[in-house]
């Protein structure tokens, strides 16, 4: 697909032209020529910026969304998440699947790193989507060996399945967490991410209570666990980080892993803390931004987060001055964690032709002091116009084909599963 993107606003450069060839960015300048048997938008001065990436997430708990609350961790999961979820099956993540990308899309989000069940249920949801994501086959298995055995071998099965889909739909391997995958289980993924080249995506030191028990089962913190079990390399992200020690993250800076903050789920949840961005971005760390699903959020829209995300680190700091409003942006576009967002997160040619447009007029944008802060602490979703992924139009006008259907069932799957 080529694309010849006209009259579209660039910080820095002012009305430029874009031109994408098969999924890339081709050339960037003044009024360039009309490409043959392009596809033309004129974007009529809106502004262009890179898409934002979600570094964590459950995109299907949308079904759950303001499903229990409010309510202590524990008793959300066992009276409300966990009996729900039993109920699901694919069509139901696809659906709910469906409906995370279309509020995704909506808010200007071109990829992101999914954690659930019935992986082809997500898969094929990303497909439709148009976006890019990372979806990977669960696995836990405090059940027992058996269990263990079961998601290993399901592993294996998608692996293999998973070429079925565009590049877009990049296989990742998901264990849930240190606390609820074997030793045994974290090994062998490690070996079968190193055999494949296979990205590991893994909660981690989301609360004092994770420490806790790791230091009480394995006499060790949750990052030396996981890196004896060889599972801390530069394929590796690291959903949370909220407890990490100084020499925790000395040893994910050596091992080159990445970390995904998820302050709003974090806060809401009262985890009792926040990730210490200044450490980790001190040593260097890969870092990214993650909304969490939508049951413990409640919103996937990646312009809160970011604002979220950098406030939040002044007020732990008392310090104004941290995470200014570009280091932000960096984060919330990948530029900061290049494993997450299958690309650079840079406007430039040969690049992803992973674009968003921005209606820059809108009053939250005005005046335009500084465009940079308006997109971290003024924006919200409400100012994408036109999300364009891999040089293919998938809102313009804030349209989206087949919104409403995906609406209806959506809503009328969450409604059964969260019968109680």
């Amino acid at each position: 697909m080529t694309l010849h993107i006209k009259n579209v606003w660039l910080q820095d450069k002012g009305l430029v032209d874009i031109h994408t060839v098969a999924g890339k960015i081709k050339t960037i300048g003044p009024a360039l020529p009309p490409l043959a048997n392009a596809q033309t938008l004129d974007a009529n001065g809106l502004a262009a910026v890179s898409g934002l990436v979600n570094g964590h997430t459950h995109a299907a708990m949308s079904l759950f969304r303001g499903f229990g609350d409010d309510m202590q961790l524990m008793d959300w999961l066992q009276t409300r998440i966990w009996p729900a979820e039993a109920k699901l099956n694919e069509e139901d993540v696809y659906w709910g699947s469906r409906l995370a990308c279309l509020e995704m899309i909506r808010s200007g989000t071109v990829a992101f790193e999914d954690m659930y069940w019935h992986f082809h249920g997500m898969a094929r949801a990303v497909e439709d989507s148009g976006l890019r994501a990372g979806v990977g086959a669960v696995m836990i298995d405090i059940a027992g060996e058996k269990q263990g055995e079961e998601c290993r071998a399901q592993a294996v099965q998608y692996l293999e399945e998973s070429s079925r889909y565009s590049d877009r739909v990049k296989f990742t391997l998901t264990p849930h967490a240190i606390y609820t995958v074997s030793a045994k289980s974290l090994s062998w993924t490690a070996e079968f991410s190193d055999k494949h080249n296979l990205p590991v995506h893994i909660h981690l030191s989301e609360t004092p209570f994770e420490v806790s028990e790791c230091l009480k089962n394995h006499g060790v913190r949750p990052a030396v666990h996981l890196d004896q079990q060889g599972l801390l390399t530069p394929r590796t992200i690291l959903a949370h980080g909220v407890c990490l020690d100084d020499a925790e993250l000395d040893l994910i800076a050596k091992r080159g892993s990445t970390i995904v903050s998820n302050p709003v789920s974090n806060m809401k949840l009262a985890v009792g803390g926040a990730f210490p961005y200044l450490k980790a971005a001190k040593r260097g760390i890969p870092i990214g931004l993650g909304s969490d699903g939508a049951a413990s959020n409640n919103s996937l829209d990646m312009f809160q987060e970011v604002k979220t995300f950098s406030l939040i680190q002044k007020h732990t700091n008392n310090d104004p001055t941290v995470l200014p409003a570009a280091d932000a942006w960096r984060v919330v576009t990948g530029v900061d964690a290049p494993l997450l967002g299958q690309g650079s997160g840079l406007l430039k040619a040969g690049e992803n032709a992973d674009i968003v447009l921005v209606r820059r007029e809108e009053p939250e944008l005005t005046p335009n002091h500084d465009f940079i802060s308006n997109m971290v602490y003024s924006a919200t979703g409400h100012v994408v116009d036109t999300v364009i992924v891999a040089g293919k139009i998938l809102m313009k006008n804030r349209i989206i084909d087949g919104e409403k259907e995906i609406r209806l069932e959506a809503a009328a799957r969450a409604k059964k599963l969260c019968e109680i």
